[in-house]
């Protein structure tokens, strides 16, 4: 009887063989979103997590990873170093292996040291960690890890972009820097310092603020000191609610100045601007929905008919691009395996070819200045927050301009 059933099992056990590969092949990649979703940076970071969930759909919607799929999930913290690595803590313990991160840079310093004692220690357990925003230099420079991978552009390359662009205007004789106290704020002032005196020696700092970070409800003393300094430009780093209310009192002195930002096109900053703003703001970053070809109309499009909101952060797709790629040519989603993928690659982006340099795992990639202008159906199509205003692309800057050299010392694991 035995050997009736020989040539039925034998088939079973090959076709069990195959199947599993196959059954095994496609991951749902869950990752951790860690950002403030509460206090008063809670609407930044709430409109992130839904561009990050948007074009998850997006990219499982048309296999951009091939059979994988992504699963970004939300962790509130509350914009603390401290609370981060609490957070960090739990979705370890929840099996997570990729790390969102991006609004502040103490946070994303905290995570980043508290990653590479991970992985020291839990070999076979890695996590990577993707840096959507968190824009200290000193992450790609002497503090840099293989384990952390930035996809914005770092304050020393916006900085380069900006002042490149404000040494051409005649007009900007009087600087005042404003900001955030701590490590970006004060990188900006640092930056900002250095490059005006290399390109524009003759401008003037008339002032060098720094406020503590998300606990200023009323700036009109800000502001009435840069009035009484005579500044014709303010450069300032700030985001979230502390960039709303600097504009916000502004706007309500009648402050004649002209203001160079990194982040006016973040929620609340646009609705605080309104009319007021029209040509007298700009902001630099990497991409703008009123790009030279509207490059990415139907995501910007897509996110305002499902969210009603807009659509503002372009490293969400970046991000999931790298990601996808790597995983294809990994043939895997092992953190090492994608990690070692990623160094180096160049991809098509919606703001051009970028590349996320080996070196010191900086992504490479084009500028914009824009400056804050009445829609006109034409340059001007998109507006933000429904107020009829939107962002003018001044010029878009090839990466070579605001290319930095790099400092990175890094420590590779074996494997690559």
């Amino acid at each position: 009887m035995a050997t009736q059933f020989k040539p039925l099992i034998i088939p079973l056990s090959l076709a069990a063989a195959f199947a599993m590969p196959l059954a095994s092949h496609a991951e749902n990649v869950k990752i951790a979103f860690i950002d403030p979703l509460s206090g008063p940076f809670a609407p930044v970071g709430q409109n992130i997590l839904k561009s990050w969930q948007f074009i998850a759909a997006k990219a499982n919607a048309e296999k951009w990873a091939g059979e994988h799929t992504f699963e970004v999930v939300g962790f509130d913290n509350k914009a603390s170093p401290q609370e981060s690595l609490s957070v960090l803590k739990t979705v370890i313990d929840q099996g997570y292996r990729y790390i969102l991160q991006g609004n502040g840079s103490g946070a994303g310093l905290a995570l980043m040291d508290a990653v590479n004692k991970h992985n020291e220690r839990n070999p076979g357990k890695e996590i990577v960690y993707i840096n959507y925003a968190a824009v200290d230099p000193d992450m790609t420079n002497s503090k840099c890890s293989f384990w952390h991978f930035r996809i914005d552009a770092n304050s020393d390359q916006k900085m380069e972009a900006m002042t490149t662009h404000m040494a051409k205007d005649q007009n900007v004789k009087k600087v005042y820097i404003i900001g955030q106290n701590y490590a970006f704020g004060h990188q900006v002032t640092r930056a900002a310092k250095e490059y005006l005196k290399r390109k524009r020696p003759d401008v003037q700092i008339v002032g060098d603020d720094l406020h503590p970070i998300g606990q200023v409800k009323d700036f009109s003393p800000y502001v009435a000191k840069i009035r009484a300094s005579g500044a014709d430009t303010v450069i300032t780093g700030n985001w979230g609610a502390d960039l709303a209310l600097l504009i916000k009192a502004a706007r309500e002195a009648n402050l004649d100045a002209n203001f160079y930002t990194y982040y006016a096109a973040t929620t609340g900053v646009p609705t605080a601007m309104g009319a007021s703003g029209e040509g007298r703001v700009k902001s630099v970053g990497y991409w703008n929905a009123n790009n030279e070809k509207f490059v990415g109309k139907e995501i910007v499009e897509g996110f305002k008919q499902k969210y009603n909101d807009d659509y503002y952060t372009m490293a969400t797709y970046t991000g999931l691009q790298m990601l996808s790629n790597a995983f294809k040519q990994a043939k895997s989603t092992d953190p090492v395996k994608v990690a070692f993928a990623m160094e180096g690659m160049k991809f098509q982006s919606l703001n051009g070819e970028v590349e996320m340099r080996k070196q010191d795992h900086q992504l490479q990639q084009p500028l914009y200045i824009s400056t804050w202008t009445k829609v006109n159906g034409k340059d001007v199509k998109y507006d933000q927050e429904n107020t009829g205003y939107g962002w003018k692309t001044d010029v878009k800057l090839d990466t070579y301009v605001s290319a930095q050299p790099t400092s990175c010392q890094m420590k590779r694991p074996s494997g690559g």
